[in-house]
């Protein structure tokens, strides 16, 4: 099989009218189809269920963006059952024509690219960028890893030393069924890779949307069907991850794990896989992605208007709801007022407001994340100077003023607990030892920055700033697949670097065989 090499997809940025033109067609489209309900898919079937999973519009809780079958343990046991029944058909293709049916599925992706793009403003409010850079992701992993796959299984691909009169060979071999839990807020990016990667080697999965985002997923599969996916390969099973989600990770015939999303859930998982369940021959293999408490630090040799930018951009896109985002600010006494007033005047003329008009930040996801991030608003009245925001904007939707604040001790809860929002704690260091020093003085180690132009300085951070993707004068947020692996140390997760090679080895295992002349 002869593929071209990777290449990202281009996001775009709607800077012409053609684009401009483009997205509101596909954004009167979407709404056109707002209501409709979407079933479970279990072994190719669609499955309707007594109770719905409704998605509103987070800029509009008035508007249900549509809605989705809920799935129960029933359901739950049946979509293992699928799995494990499409498991030996599709480990048996060949890695050829497994890539081929990822490359068409990449294509109609590509396809739809717009269209996706709407759903997740309405369904989880992203801008229009943000939204056509989660839709870019999706394409990037299908493409990444249907290429990424080939390399697995051609022939040789494990080096084994010759040995006299005999014949020695070690090759990879899927795993079986697992299940894919994903969260709201890349919902079509996370999702769509967390997913394709153990099928692309073999493997079949049950896909488990987040609540927020039933029908972005209901689109992915959609394309996944018409790319001519064999039934059961993969499993549309909406539900709650307190049901359907625990009852998988428990199950004796769940074989892998992947996950996305909180510190205290991803514990959890990892924890309830461990134990050896009736009937269980294996040890489940649990891969997860568990957030950050990221830190942008900057020096008093910084570029201080490229590092304004950088940590505002980072700290408030998509309402800093992403596990990269920077909400932690580390700078250099020497350097702090200047820096301050330029991140202010940055922050304070960002435009927050419904998600289909395209603004700087949309709405945060529901009102019960709304009320989790006022409550650190709160807490944080206490712990630090309020220099901008914290508070509710007016409006319907959930919509937060982006808030930033001063003089926070590195201990404060602020400074140490990840608020997933649009909230950016300022600590103040006399020096760069103190700036390293507190930048990993924290459970996580996802994503970090470092402004400066000290030579000294940046190789000291890229070796001891302990976290799993670093990033030295520019952003921290928006890795791009095949470019910079994207997975953190510690509590952050299990470092599994999504958007590489190495990725799709954690699904599979290797066999070696030897015969004797």
């Amino acid at each position: 099989m002869q593929v071209g090499p990777f290449r990202n997809e281009p996001i775009e940025t709607f800077q012409t009218e053609a684009e401009r033109q483009a997205m509101k067609k596909a954004l009167a489209e979407v709404r056109a189809q707002f209501g409709r309900t979407y079933p479970l898919i279990i072994g190719g079937e669609r499955v309707m269920t007594q109770q719905t999973l409704p998605s509103i519009n987070p800029s509009a809780p008035s508007e249900v963006v549509g809605m989705a079958a809920k799935a129960g343990k029933a359901e739950a046991e049946a979509a293992l059952e699928a799995a494990w029944k499409a498991f030996p058909a599709w480990a048996a293709l060949s890695q050829e024509a497994r890539s081929r049916v990822l490359l068409r599925a990449a294509a109609i992706m590509r396809r739809r690219k717009m269209e996706l793009a709407a759903w997740l403003v309405y369904e989880v409010g992203k801008n229009w960028v943000e939204a056509s850079a989660d839709v870019a992701e999706a394409i990037d992993f299908i493409e990444y890893y249907a290429r990424s796959a080939l390399d697995y299984y051609r022939p040789g691909a494990v080096e084994v030393t010759p040995w006299p009169n005999e014949d020695n060979e070690s090759f990879y071999i899927p795993m079986g069924a697992g299940v894919s839990i994903a969260p709201w807020n890349f919902p079509i990016a996370i999702y769509t890779g967390m997913m394709i990667a153990p099928i692309a080697v073999g493997n079949t999965v049950i896909a488990k949307p987040a609540e927020d985002a039933v029908v972005v997923g209901a689109k992915v599969f959609e394309i996944l069907e018409e790319a001519g996916l064999p039934p059961g390969v993969a499993n549309f099973l909406p539900g709650v991850g307190e049901e359907v989600g625990a009852y998988l990770v428990a199950h004796p015939k769940t074989r892998f794990i992947t996950f996305t999303g909180s510190m205290e859930v991803g514990l959890k998982i990892n924890e309830t896989a461990a134990k050896l369940a009736p009937g269980q021959k294996w040890i489940k293999r649990v891969v997860t992605e568990m957030g950050g408490k990221d830190a942008i630090i900057v020096d008093e040799t910084a570029d201080l208007e490229a590092a304004a930018l950088g940590v505002v951009t980072s700290a408030y896109g998509f309402s800093g709801q992403k596990c990269s985002a920077a909400s932690r600010l580390i700078v250099l006494d020497e350097v702090h007022d200047d820096l301050m007033e330029r991140v202010l005047d940055r922050a304070e003329k960002l435009v927050v407001g419904p998600a289909e008009e395209n603004p700087d930040l949309g709405p945060v996801i529901n009102a019960e994340q709304e009320e989790k991030i006022l409550g650190y608003i709160e807490i944080g009245q206490s712990e630090g100077q309020l220099r901008l925001g914290g508070k509710k904007l007016e409006g319907e939707g959930y919509f937060l003023a982006p808030t930033v604040f001063d003089d926070v001790d590195p201990k404060a809860r602020i400074a140490q607990e990840e608020i997933f929002g649009p909230v950016l704690s300022v600590i103040r260091v006399p020096d760069f030892d103190a700036a390293l020093e507190v930048a990993n003085d924290t459970v996580y180690g996802l994503t970090g920055g470092v402004y400066s132009r000290d030579r000294a300085r940046l190789e000291r951070a890229r070796r001891e700033f302990m976290v799993g993707n670093l990033y030295f004068n520019r952003k921290i947020t928006g890795a791009l697949v095949g470019v910079q692996p994207f997975g953190g140390f510690n509590l952050s997760g299990t470092n599994a670097k999504t958007g590489s090679p190495d990725y799709l080895g954690l699904f599979l295992l290797m066999k070696s065989v030897t015969e004797r002349f």
